[in-house]
Formats: C-alpha cells, sequence, structure tokens
C-alpha cells in the first residue's frame, strides 16, 4: 500500500541521520585534540548536529502524526463495514478483501440517495398546502382559453350543445378553467382516506349551462369525492356522473360540459353514495361490482320561476322523499386509462311533482365499453335506454311534457335512449387524434301532443345529434393545445333541424 511505503522511507531516513550523529560524536574528541586551526570546523560541526537533530524531531512528530492518522482511518472503515453488515478491516499485513470495492460502491449510492431525498423533502415542503388537520392539502387545476366560431346561432355561444335558428358568433372564453384541492387523510378503520373537488368558473352560463344548484357567484362546484379505500373495497361519497357513465369523450374544448353532452353523453353530476367491491381479482384485471343511492338533480328549468331570497326548492326526486338507486358490474383491465373494459349497469329513482300531485319514475339500463384495439388505437362508448333521463344530462332537457286542457293537467313522462362512440389514435405520448359521434332521443310521437306553439324550442326538441373530430397536442406535461372541429344536428317536433358547425381552439396549462 501507498501509506505503508510512505513509512518505511520516512524510517530509513531517520536511522540515517541517527548513525551520522553517533559518527560525529566518536571522532569529536580527536577533532578537539588538534590545532587551534581546526576550532573554527569543529563550531560549524556542531551547528550542523544541531541543525541535524532538529530535522530528525520533526520527522519523528510527522511519523507518529503520520501513525496517528492510519489509526483513526482504520477505525472508520471498521465502522462502516460494520454498519453495512461486512467483516471488520484486516490488518496491514493481510490482503483487502473483494467486498472493499462494493462497500465504496453501496456509500457512494447511499450518499446519492440522501441527495435525492432532500431534494424531494425540499419539493414537498414548497408544494404543501398548510391545513387544519395538518395533513397536506394539494392545489392543482388547468387554465383553459378557447376560442370559437359557431356558423349558426347555439344555446351558448362558448359552451354549445344545442343548434337553434339564428345567426352565427365568434369569441374567446377563459370561463371553462378548473381549480382542483386534493387531500390525503388518516387511515381510518383500516382503509386508506382520500378527498377531491373540482370547481369551474361557469356558473354564469345561461340555457344549457347546468349546474345542478351549487354555484357560488361565477364559481360552480362540478365533482367532489371523499373515498374510503381497502384493498378490495371502497366506500365512497362523490357528486359525479352516474354509475351509469363512468367515462366522456376527449376534448379540451368542451370541459364546462363534457363533449357531446345532451347528445347521448349522460355526464350530470349528482350526489352519491355508495360501496364498490372487487369480486374476483387477478393481477391483470378485476371483476367490479358497484352499487349507491343517488340524488338525482332535476334537468335545467325550462321556464323562468319566481323564488324568493336563495330558497331552492327540493327536486323531484327528493320530494317523494326516497333516493334513486344505481348498480353496475364490469370487467376491468388494471390499466383503467388503456386497457380493456366491459360493463353493464342499470338505475331507477321515484318522482313527485311539487304543483301538482303527480308521481313518476325515472330508470334506465345502460352498457359501456373500452376496447384497445392495437397499442395507439382504441374504441370506447357508451349506450342507454330508459325513461325520464333529464336530471342524468339526456331526455332532451327533459323528464316529461304537460298540458292544460279544460281545467285539467295532463303529463306524459318521455322515453328515451341514445349513446356515444369514440375513436381514439396516439403517435406518441404527445400527439393524440378523437373522432366520436352522439345521440339522444326522444320519441317524436309522444312529444308532438304536448309541443309549444315556440317552433324551436328546448321544450319542442326531439332529437339532438353532434359529431366532434379534434387533435390535442401536449409539449410537455403541463400544456395542451387543440384544435377541434364539431357539428351539431337539432331536431324539433314543430320545425325542420337545425344544423350548425363550430370551429374551436383551446389552450390549457396544468398547474
Amino acid at each position: 500500500m501507498k501509506v505503508k511505503q510512505k513509512f518505511a522511507g520516512r524510517n530509513c531516513e531517520l536511522c540515517c541521520a541517527s548513525l551520522m550523529i553517533c559518527a560525529v560524536m566518536l571522532f569529536a574528541p580527536r577533532v578537539t585534540g588538534q590545532s587551534e586551526q581546526t576550532a573554527a570546523a569543529y563550531t560549524a560541526m556542531q551547528e550542523r548536529i544541531r541543525t541535524l537533530s532538529d530535522a530528525v524531531d520533526r520527522l519523528q512528530a510527522q511519523v507518529q502524526q503520520s501513525q496517528h492518522e492510519l489509526a483513526e482511518l482504520k477505525e472508520q472503515l471498521a465502522s462502516l463495514r460494520t454498519s453495512a453488515g461486512l467483516i471488520a478491516v484486516p490488518d496491514a499485513g493481510q490482503s483487502q478483501p473483494a467486498g472493499a470495492a462494493d462497500l465504496a460502491v453501496a456509500v457512494a449510492e447511499l450518499r446519492e440517495a440522501q441527495a435525492m431525498q432532500a431534494t424531494q423533502i425540499a419539493t414537498l415542503d414548497q408544494a404543501k398546502v398548510e391545513t387544519a388537520s395538518k395533513y397536506p392539502l394539494k392545489l392543482s387545476g388547468m387554465i383553459v382559453m378557447n376560442g370559437f366560431v359557431n356558423t349558426r346561432r347555439m344555446d351558448v355561444a362558448a359552451t354549445p350543445t344545442v343548434a337553434l335558428s339564428g345567426s352565427g358568433s365568434t369569441g374567446v372564453s377563459v370561463r371553462q378553467t378548473i381549480i382542483g384541492l386534493d387531500v390525503n387523510g388518516p387511515n381510518v378503520f383500516g382503509a386508506r382516506t382520500h378527498g377531491d373537488l373540482r370547481l369551474d368558473m361557469n356558473a354564469a352560463a345561461s340555457g344549457s349551462g347546468y349546474s345542478g344548484g351549487y354555484t357560488l357567484g361565477l364559481l360552480r362546484l362540478r365533482t367532489a369525492h371523499v373515498d374510503l379505500n381497502w384493498d378490495r373495497t371502497q366506500a365512497f361519497f362523490a357528486l359525479d356522473r352516474a354509475l351509469l357513465s363512468p367515462e366522456t369523450p376527449s376534448s379540451l374544448t368542451a370541459v364546462a360540459e363534457p363533449a357531446l353532452a345532451w347528445s347521448g353523453n349522460l355526464w350530470a353530476w349528482n350526489p352519491q353514495a355508495g360501496i364498490s367491491y372487487n369480486v374476483l381479482t387477478t393481477r391483470a384485471s378485476a371483476l367490479r361490482t358497484q352499487a349507491a343511492l343517488i340524488d338525482v338533480v332535476d334537468p335545467p328549468p325550462l321556464f323562468s320561476t319566481t323564488q324568493s331570497g336563495t330558497y331552492a326548492p327540493p327536486s323531484t326526486s327528493e320530494l317523494s322523499r326516497w333516493p334513486g338507486v344505481e348498480g353496475r358490474i364490469a370487467y376491468e383491465d388494471v390499466h383503467q386509462d388503456s386497457g380493456l373494459r366491459l360493463g353493464v349497469s342499470g338505475y331507477f329513482a321515484p318522482h313527485r311533482t311539487s304543483s301538482v300531485v303527480y308521481k313518476f319514475d325515472s330508470w334506465a339500463g345502460a352498457a359501456d365499453f373500452q376496447v384497445p384495439v392495437s397499442r395507439y388505437t382504441q374504441f370506447s362508448g357508451s349506450a342507454y335506454w330508459g325513461s325520464a333521463l333529464g336530471g342524468l344530462g339526456a331526455g332532451a332537457y327533459k323528464d316529461y311534457v304537460a298540458r292544460s286542457s279544460g281545467g285539467e293537467f295532463y303529463y306524459r313522462v318521455l322515453d328515451d335512449h341514445g349513446g356515444w362512440v369514440q375513436w381514439k389514435q396516439k403517435t406518441g405520448e404527445q400527439l393524440e387524434f378523437n373522432e366520436a359521434f352522439g345521440i339522444d332521443n326522444v320519441p317524436a310521437g309522444q312529444l308532438r301532443p304536448y309541443a309549444f306553439t315556440t317552433p324551436v324550442s328546448y321544450y319542442n326538441l326531439t332529437r339532438n345529434r353532434t359529431f366532434t373530430g379534434n387533435v390535442i397536442y401536449s409539449p410537455s406535461a403541463y400544456l395542451l393545445f387543440s384544435l377541434e372541429y364539431r357539428r351539431i344536428m337539432s331536431s324539433y317536433v314543430t320545425a325542420p333541424t337545425m344544423s350548425g358547425d363550430v370551429i374551436g381552439v383551446g389552450a390549457g396549462y396544468k398547474f
């Protein structure tokens, strides 16, 4: 070893210096017996002896210091080996084991992991939002700006769903911006708890700006969840889509009201409480069963109503004093976003009107699917058939129609069927293409006897169809850009079909 060679060289220098001192001391008496001419030489020799003695003393001190440092080095190496579960450091005369190199690599990896953890802790400390419960709260969302060109008058220019008669419009909106909060709480009854909510700025939308009544100024509560998660079971409280419609088509320009809303997409957000249980689970898939109670809200009011103060009347479902029920069973791949999914579901809810005692039931059966055709393509969709589905986002904005004759009121609950399909292609993580079609259809024969004299209105709407195609480009994990085309075709029992084109551009920034 280099350290041993260094010590050997210093010992040789020490021995040579000692021999020189002894030789000088032996011959010194002979020199003093000579003539006075040699006195000066003798004095100079003594000075050299003193200088050499000082050098020897310094060399001895350096050797002792080096030996002390070597002892400390051995102790530190032995301590590291002990903490790493290795054997003790061998003596200087023994050969080094192969584990010494492994120890050096392990120490380097440990230091690298500690540095990475310190960086992550510092990042989390910056991202944490302080809460009263001391559990970290995550703030997220997406700033969305969409520009639009409508070739015909639409119900809501920035978020169109129905084509009306009249000229088109052009504009820009940021009302579809989303704000989200997520929190992971303590374990309760052995379950992991989680909560989240999402808000947007679309509360002021008129017409089809369906909000479910959860608004505050410009803010609108979109969805909310509280989950208790065990290994195979989940209990949940949610404001979200019904179990009949677990997914929605992809779009960046239709966010406030999801793509194909009121055209076959049962998108409406309703309060629910339920449980989910995986009956059969494997490493790649699961058979999931779900059941929930649902408080179905009424569809958007078709006529202006007079209210006093902030009073909000109960919905027809709440007036029945019985909650709705829903259930779903589905085969789901472990990769829920891109894997195979096949599901069937059902729904039932009683209703009662407030003006007169009229009772009716809403019900539906539905099927949903997601089929990965290849690594880069996916086919998905949903279909339903039922009655009085306005509260779920279908039924042409209605649960029932009514008319009066001779002081008597006549009601008719409307049947409904529809659905949507989407074809998705991905060329990578940054670019995707989507084409989708949706339809919601109320039988015209049921609606026509109750039609109003106003030709074009929600009340007279019998069928709504939308075709959409878009490209979404994401150059980074935080930026999104989209170009979208929509063709909306709305049919009325008292007027020809109204068709209009929507060209939209969208830009989003996730935070």
